[in-house]
């Protein structure tokens, strides 16, 4: 009897313990990240999204193939917060939660922000719940980024989302919409 109630509480903790492992994002091989930017009046953009890691593949245009819509990140798909009203390309995009997405090409990215929010990234079906496609601006950066990272710059008024990876850098600027 004493072994089997062993057994049954080894069971549950063994149990426990991995489910919990299983919830522990910090442990996935993409750990969950986090970029923040804010403006002069304490209004803010945040972007949480999950960092993979190079670990010596090709990225841009083989892991992530041209030309299609691509996550920004792994796991979960890529979320986008803003609590003002901004501009990006000559499209407003209201304050709220949004999921981003990004069409990755050789010389030109498009940025998709999407009304559809909770979803885990991949395969892309959600045409229909696009807020706006937006152009970046890409460059080839000079030493290889090994962590997928999103980052923002401030400046003035303008708060600019930089996505790098591999020897890849795409940028856009976002503007309070007044």
């Amino acid at each position: 009897m004493q072994k089997r109630i062993s057994f049954v509480v080894s069971f549950f903790l063994l149990f426990s313990t991995l489910a919990f492992a299983q919830r522990d994002k910090s442990q996935r091989p993409s750990p969950p990240e986090k970029a923040k930017c804010s403006f002069s009046d304490g209004k803010n953009i945040s972007v949480d999204y999950s960092s993979p890691r190079m670990k010596g593949r090709k990225i841009f245009g083989d892991l992530v193939p041209y030309g299609q819509v691509w996550r920004t990140g792994a796991n979960e798909a890529t979320t986008f917060v803003t609590n003002t009203d901004l501009t990006a390309g000559g499209k407003t995009i209201p304050a709220g939660n949004y999921t981003i997405f990004t069409v990755p090409d050789k010389d030109k990215w498009t940025l998709i922000i999407n009304k559809k929010t909770g979803e885990w990234g991949i395969p892309y079906k959600y045409e229909s719940d696009e807020l706006a496609r937006v152009g970046m601006s890409v460059s080839q950066i000079s030493s290889p980024v090994e962590n997928f990272t999103i980052a923002f710059d401030q400046a003035g008024s303008a708060c600019t989302m930089n996505i790098s990876w591999e020897n890849t850098k795409a940028s856009i600027n976002f503007t309070e919409a007044k």
